[in-house]
C-alpha cells in the first residue's frame, strides 16, 4: 500500500510518503521553493518523495489530506444563528476551501505526463494533528492534544490515543483560539510575518509579566479545561482572515482590534525600537499562554490519569512552555514530533488513513465510528447511525465518535519517529560536481577545497576549527523534517564563547540580538548539564541548565539560565554525534551551538544552496559530506 500524505494550502505545505506501513520520505515545500512557510499545493515535495523511492504517480494507492471542508458542518451552521461569526465570513471560508478541494486536478496539473488512479481521502485538520504526534510516538497509551490556530473550524482538540486508535473527546471551536491569541499579540508587538511568534517567545525572557492582569481580560479559562477569547479584542470573527493560501508565503491580515490598543496602549511599529514595555508585554503574552495551556493539560491529566502526553499543532512549537510540562503537570512523559505544526499534518493524515484502511478498506474518506453509548444497549443505535453516515457520505459531528482503527496489534499501525531525517541526501560524488562547477567562484572568493580522506580526521579537524572560534557550516546526510536544523543542515559553533552569539548575527543571521541560539548535547551527558534528564531529539523543549554549568556555555545560555536543547544519540545521527564527541575530547564540553544553515531563508536543501549561503555570508568553513571548503580572506 502506497500512501502520500499532504498538508496543502496551509502554511508550511508539505508531503510525505508511506510504503507498506513505513515512512520513507517527507519534506516541506519551502525547501524547494525557497520561500519561508510556503503555502499552496506541495507539488515539488511530492515530486521529491516519488523520486526518492523511484515510485511513479500511477503507483500511488491513496492520497490523504489534512483538511476536510465538510467537517464541523453543524458547528458552522450554528454560527449562522448566533453572533459568534458573521455569515459573510463563513460563506467566504467555505468558498475558499471548496476552491481547493480537487486534489486530482492539482496532481494532473503538476504531473501532466502521469496519471493518478488512486483515492483521495480527507482527514479533519485537528484529527490529523493528533495522529501526527500519537501515532509516531512510542507510547501505547497517552493523552493526545492539538493546540493550533485554526483548521476545519476548530482550534484545539484532545482525547486519548490507545494502540492503533485515537478517541477525540473535546474541542475548542472558532473563533476561540490560543494560537490566534499569540499571533495577534505578536502582530501588536511589531512582528508581522507568519511564524514570528518564536521572536516574541525569545523577547519574553527579557521582560516581567506586568500586563498579565490585562491579558486575563482577553482570555477566559473554562471549568472543563477549555478556554475562550473575548472577541472584542480581535478582528478575525468580524473580518475575513485567510488561512488558506495558494502559491506563496502566508500573509495574515491584522488580527487585533482597536480595543486591544485601548487596553495595552499603542502598538509597536515594525521598525520601532523595542522598549521595556514591549518586553513586558511579550513576557505577559507568554505567561497567559502558559496559564491557559497548563489549565488544559492539568484538567486532562486529572480526567484521564495517564502518565504520557503527546502534543501537536502550531502552539506545540512553543518550546518554553513544552519544557515546563513535566514540572507543572502530573504527566511524566512527553512526546512532541519534529514537525508539530501544519507540515506534520501530512504524516498524521497518511497514518490515520493507513490505520483506517488496514482495519476496514473504504472507498472514501469517512472516519470509523464508535458509538457514544457503551455496551450492547447502544450497539444497534450506533451501527445504524454509522451506516447512515457512510451512505450519506458526510462526517459524523459527535466528537466522542471520532475513532481511528479499532482492532489489531496495539502497535501494528504505528511509526516510531526517533529521528527527523526524511529529506533528500547527496553523496560525495554529487557534492564534488557542485564544487567543480563553482571552482572559479570559489577561487575568486579566496576559498580552498579539499576532501578529507578519513572520517575521524574530518571530525577532528572540524572540532578544532570550532574550538578556534570559527563559524562552521555542517551539511550531511538526509535533510531534516520540520523547522529545526538537527545536525544535517546546521551551522555549528563553540558554545563557550560569550561573543559567539553576536558573531553569528553579524556574520550570517542578521537577526534581533535578543533571540537565543540552541544547543546540541550528547545524550549521555544530559544529566550532567541540565536539571532534568530528558530525551529531546527534536529541539522542542527549553530546560534549565545547571547553575554550575551556565558560565561554561554562555553562547547558548538564555538570560533566565535555560537552554533550548537537542539531545544527540549515536544511533540516530552517528556523524553529528562523533563531531560533538570530538569537540568534547578537545574541550571537555559535550555541546555545540547549533543553528540552521541558512540566511533569512528556508534551511538549505541542496549542496549548491549551502555553498551559496557560505559565499554570501562570512561563514569560515563549510563541510559538505567529506569535502571541506575553507575561506582564507
Amino acid at each position: 500500500m502506497i500512501i502520500v500524505g499532504l498538508n496543502a494550502y496551509h502554511g508550511d505545505a508539505s508531503a510525505c510518503l508511506i510504503v507498506d506501513g513505513k515512512l520513507v520520505a517527507a519534506a516541506e515545500e519551502e525547501r524547494f521553493r525557497r520561500v519561508k512557510h510556503w503555502a499552496g499545493f506541495p507539488s515539488q515535495a511530492i515530486r521529491y518523495c516519488l523520486e526518492e523511492t523511484a515510485i511513479e504517480l500511477g503507483d500511488i494507492d491513496h492520497v490523504a489530506v489534512n483538511s476536510d471542508p465538510k467537517a464541523r458542518f453543524l458547528n458552522k451552521t450554528d454560527c449562522v444563528f448566533t453572533p459568534r461569526l458573521e455569515l459573510s465570513i463563513l460563506v467566504d471560508q467555505v468558498r475558499n476551501q471548496t476552491e481547493h478541494q480537487s486534489i486530482e486536478a492539482e496532481l494532473a496539473r503538476s504531473f501532466p505526463d502521469a496519471s493518478f488512479e488512486g483515492t483521495v481521502h480527507r482527514v479533519e485538520h485537528q484529527v490529523a494533528h493528533l495522529a501526527s504526534c500519537f501515532f509516531v510516538s512510542s507510547f501505547k497509551e497517552a493523552v493526545t492534544v492539538s493546540v493550533d490556530d485554526f483548521g476545519d473550524f476548530s482550534s484545539a482538540a484532545w482525547g486519548v490515543g490507545e494502540g492503533n486508535h485515537i478517541t477525540v473527546d473535546g474541542r475548542v471551536y472558532s473563533p476561540h483560539s490560543l494560537g490566534i491569541l499569540y499571533e495577534a499579540l505578536t502582530q501588536y508587538l511589531g512582528f508581522p510575518y507568519y511564524g514570528d511568534e518564536h521572536t516574541v517567545m525569545g523577547l519574553a525572557s527579557y521582560g516581567e509579566p506586568r500586563y498579565v492582569d490585562a491579558m486575563r481580560r482577553i482570555v477566559r479559562l473554562n471549568n472543563d479545561g477549555s478556554f475562550s477569547l473575548d472577541t472584542k479584542y480581535f478582528s478575525h470573527d468580524k473580518e475575513w482572515i485567510n488561512y488558506e493560501w495558494s502559491d506563496g508565503a502566508p500573509v495574515v491580515r491584522r488580527l487585533y482590534s482597536g480595543d486591544l490598543i485601548d487596553l495595552l496602549g499603542a502598538a509597536r511599529q515594525k521598525d520601532e525600537p523595542i522598549q521595556q514595555r514591549h518586553r513586558d508585554i511579550a513576557c505577559s503574552v507568554q505567561t497567559i499562554y502558559e496559564e491557559t495551556f497548563f489549565h488544559l493539560l492539568e484538567t486532562l491529566h486529572a480526567r484521564y490519569q495517564l502518565d504520557s502526553l503527546t502534543l501537536a499543532g502550531r502552539c506545540a512549537m512553543n518550546s518554553v512552555a513544552n519544557g515546563k510540562v513535566l514540572r507543572q503537570t502530573g504527566f511524566k512523559q512527553l512526546y512532541v514530533p519534529p514537525a508539530a505544526g501544519d507540515a506534520g499534518g501530512a504524516i498524521g493524515a497518511a497514518i490515520a488513513i493507513r490505520n483506517e484502511l488496514k482495519e476496514r478498506p473504504l472507498d472514501s474518506d469517512k472516519q470509523l465510528y464508535r458509538p457514544p453509548v457503551a455496551g450492547d444497549a447502544g450497539g444497534a443505535f450506533g451501527a445504524a447511525i454509522a451506516i447512515r453516515s457512510e451512505l450519506k457520505e458526510r462526517p459524523l459531528e459527535n466528537d466522542q465518535a471520532n475513532r481511528l482503527a479499532l482492532q489489531g496489534d496495539p502497535m501494528i499501525s504505528r511509526i516510531a519517529m526517533d529521528h527527523a531525517f526524511w529529506g533528500g541526501h547527496f553523496d560525495n560524488t554529487a557534492i564534488a560536481k557542485v564544487l567543480e562547477v563553482n571552482a572559479g567562484v570559489l577561487r575568486r572568493n579566496g576559498c580552498s577545497v579539499a576532501k578529507v580522506a578519513h572520517e575521524t580526521e574530518l571530525y577532528r579537524q572540524t572540532a578544532e576549527s570550532i574550538a578556534e572560534g570559527l563559524v562552521v557550516g555542517w551539511f550531511q546526510g538526509r535533510m531534516e523534517w520540520g523547522p529545526r536544523a538537527l545536525g544535517n543542515r546546521s551551522i555549528v559553533c563553540d558554545p563557550r564563547r560569550a561573543d559567539m552569539k553576536d558573531m553569528i548575527n553579524i556574520k550570517i543571521k542578521r537577526r534581533e540580538s535578543f533571540r537565543p541560539f540552541a544547543l546540541s548535547i550528547l545524550r549521555e551527558f544530559v544529566a550532567e548539564w541540565f536539571d532534568e534528564e530528558k530525551d529531546v531529539p527534536f529541539m522542542m523543549q527549553v530546560n534549565q541548565i545547571k547553575p554550575s554549568k551556565r558560565a561554561c556555555i554562555p553562547a547558548v545560555t538564555h538570560v533566565d539560565g535555560s537552554g533550548r536543547l537537542q539531545t544527540v544519540s549515536k544511533k540516530a545521527n552517528p556523524r553529528y554525534w562523533q563531531l560533538i564527541d570530538a569537540f568534547r575530547q578537545l574541550t571537555d564540553v559535550p555541546i555545540l551551538l547549533n543553528t540552521s544553515l541558512n540566511e533569512n531563508e528556508p534551511i538549505v536543501c541542496e549542496p549548491s544552496q549551502a555553498l551559496s549561503c557560505f559565499l554570501r555570508t562570512k561563514m569560515d568553513l563549510l563541510i559538505l559530506g567529506d569535502w571541506a571548503v575553507r575561506r582564507f580572506r
